[in-house]
């Protein structure tokens, strides 16, 4: 075992034997005592590679708190160390012995002498840096594409406005004239020509059918006369180059538009055709999402919402990451309860209500406010006001009391359950002026009994889906107002979300249910993702961070020195994982014809899917314990 191991593996197998045998003469043999620190996170390099002879390893990193998170380990043949010796930057992770080990310790010199004539040796290490969970989700993930039957495109879902736009653009003066701009459309075979203004702005937009309706049709018109300006649509609508292909189609059928000019920090840099979108479409995705708008009844978009199923499965498919796939599932889920609320207001008017010359807000909370909303979520919304005098408070209950009733009902008919807390805007407590909202939050922060710390959990999630945004934000700012005023909440918050410990025994046996309709079985939201969901939202209330995915929030968790980078894309991986296997258990039940759960048999899955539940909940266990330790020492 140990160093002769190393011949067959990566990237020690493109050494021809002189230069490995090199290596082999220069290491040292060295015993560890089990528990004892090799290296530690931020250490200098001690300028060796450590090859396992005998033992085993654990790779740790800190997180908040102080707390050790084990992120890796190393078994007998494996190594660590290598990648400090190429960055000369210190340990990102400390490595600690679970049991006595020893180690043959490789020279730098000897290292860099194999790596001088073979460059993949240090290619290795400086990209090196996979956990074993993002190690085996990859390979299940590899496996589960292979393994596919479904091949439906998924591209327009995976590509972005920059990579498929046409640049650079056609431009003229707002002083060209009619036929000048005819000339450059075809002899550039172009549809349409931007207008724009001295610093290069687009200010209109002249397609074919502007210059038939405004040029050629007209009788008196002369081409050689008539300028750019009278001819183009002005104020054309235009999106960022980081805008998915998905959201663009489904822009475009909105506004009713055919070309779509692509803007980055001021500048033009495309224009995207509803022709180039409808080329990559695949038949059904592209059609879902473009098509929800255009729905007029509820049985349509109940409809429209069983298909999310086959892009569901399509995305998943196409090895597109799961964070990724959540947000366009989230996306179009947005789109069709937008679109519902869109036809009961109508229906309202219709029926004769008045609707109240009041700012309003409508906010989707939980997961739908995360953007992390799956095959069949539930329903978590509500209405927020603007402050007005008591005396109209009739004028708001005459209208939204009927309308919300209506919105729950027609949402449910389209598809989304009725949430079993009622956390719904037909429920008084989830309705109510910016000054109601700030009573309410105040006497959760004041009084954290159980039943109000988790309505907080529920809500502190909350984004705006209709109405006035600017009555979301002032929420926002009572939220962390109110947070920073009673600090000890969030060690209230810590106390009921994480005194349950995930479904792992002693001996490293899944803990399943013993009895009832879940016999046998175990949640991965309830018993994984759910807690490092929470988790890191204590985090973000802490600090007053107001990015809606978990993975945003880790994302700037780190640049705010509260996570170690590290740290954070291991929670990440464990959090993909866990949505990855409920995602795929989700698919499978739909397609049987089953309710979709995030309970699955932990036994049915793979020898290698077990390993990966397993890595992902000691993830989360560790956290759990960090943020303890955090929110105990801070606010006690």
């Amino acid at each position: 075992m140990g160093i002769i191991h190393l011949r067959d593996s990566e990237p020690f197998c493109h050494l021809p034997e002189s230069h490995f045998q090199d290596l082999r003469e220069s290491a040292v043999k060295r015993t560890f005592d089990a528990n004892i620190h090799i290296v530690s996170q931020n250490d200098p390099p001690t300028g060796f590679l450590y090859v396992i002879f005998e033992g085993m390893a654990e790779i740790t990193t800190t997180a908040p708190g102080g707390e050790e998170m084990v992120v890796d380990y190393r078994k007998e043949g494996q190594f660590f160390g290598g990648t400090p010796i190429f960055t000369g930057e210190p340990y990102t992770g400390g490595v600690r012995t679970v049991t006595p080990t020893t180690c043959y310790l490789i020279p730098e010199a000897a290292l860099k002498k194999a790596a001088k004539d073979y460059p993949q040796v240090s290619e290795f290490f400086t990209r090196m840096v996979l956990t074993r969970v993002r190690s085996l989700y990859a390979d299940i993930v590899k496996e589960h594409t292979s393994n596919a039957v479904t091949q439906m495109e998924a591209y327009p879902f995976k590509k972005r406005l920059s990579e498929i736009m046409t640049s650079p653009v056609e431009t003229c003066l707002p002083t060209t004239t009619a036929r000048d701009v005819a000339r450059q459309m075809t002899e550039k075979s172009v549809s349409s020509v931007l207008v724009v203004n001295d610093k290069s702005l687009p200010i209109g937009i002249i397609t074919e059918r502007d210059l038939i309706a405004k040029v050629v049709s007209p009788d008196d018109a002369d081409c050689n006369l008539i300028k750019a300006a009278e001819v183009m649509t002005p104020h054309p609508h235009f999106v960022s180059p980081q805008t998915y292909m998905y959201e663009a189609m489904a822009y475009i059928t909105a506004q009713r538009i055919k070309h779509l000019p692509v803007i980055d920090a001021g500048h033009l840099v495309g224009i995207v055709t509803m022709r180039e979108l409808m080329r990559y479409r695949s038949q059904k995705a592209m059609l879902l999402v473009g098509s929800v708008n255009d729905e007029t009844s509820l049985a349509g978009l109940a409809s429209t919402k069983k298909e999310i199923l086959t892009v569901a499965r399509a995305l998943l498919t196409e090895t597109h990451s799961t964070p990724e796939v959540m947000e366009i599932i989230s996306y179009i889920h947005h789109s069709i309860i937008k679109k519902v609320y869109q036809i009961c207001f109508d229906e309202m008017l219709a029926e004769g209500y008045q609707r109240p010359t009041i700012k309003h807000c409508f906010l989707l909370m939980g997961s739908g406010g995360r953007r992390e909303m799956l095959l069949n979520p539930d329903q978590d919304n509500g209405f927020i006001f603007e402050d007005v005098p008591d005396e109209r408070l009739p004028e708001i209950e005459e209208f939204f009391t009927p309308f919300s009733n209506k919105l729950v009902t027609a949402l449910q008919q389209v598809g989304y359950p009725l949430c079993e807390g009622q956390v719904m805007c037909n429920n008084p407590m989830w309705t109510g002026r910016l000054l109601d909202w700030h009573k309410r939050i105040h006497d959760w922060v004041q009084n954290p009994e159980p039943q109000k710390v988790r309505y907080s959990s529920i809500f502190f999630d909350f984004v705006p889906l209709e109405g006035d945004s600017t009555l979301a934000q002032s929420l926002h700012d009572i939220v962390f107002s109110e947070i920073r005023r009673y600090e000890g909440f969030l060690y209230h918050m810590m106390s009921l979300d994480l005194r349950y410990k995930v479904p792992i025994g002693l001996l490293g046996r899944f803990i399943v249910a013993k009895d009832g309709d879940q016999k046998g079985l175990l949640s991965v939201k309830q018993g994984g993702s759910i807690y490092i969901i929470d988790c890191i939202r204590m985090f973000v209330l802490e600090k007053g961070i107001q990015q809606t995915t978990t993975q945003d929030r880790l994302n700037v968790l780190v640049e705010r020195k509260v996570f170690e980078t590290d740290t954070a894309e291991h929670i990440k991986a464990a959090l993909e994982a866990l949505n990855f296997l409920r995602l795929r258990n989700e698919i499978v039940q739909m397609e049987n014809g089953q309710k979709p759960s995030h309970f699955l048999d932990p036994f049915q899955l793979s020898k290698s899917e077990q390993e990966l539940l397993k890595e992902a909940f000691h993830v989360v266990s560790k956290l759990q314990d960090a943020t303890k330790r955090h929110f105990s020492k801070s606010y006690i």
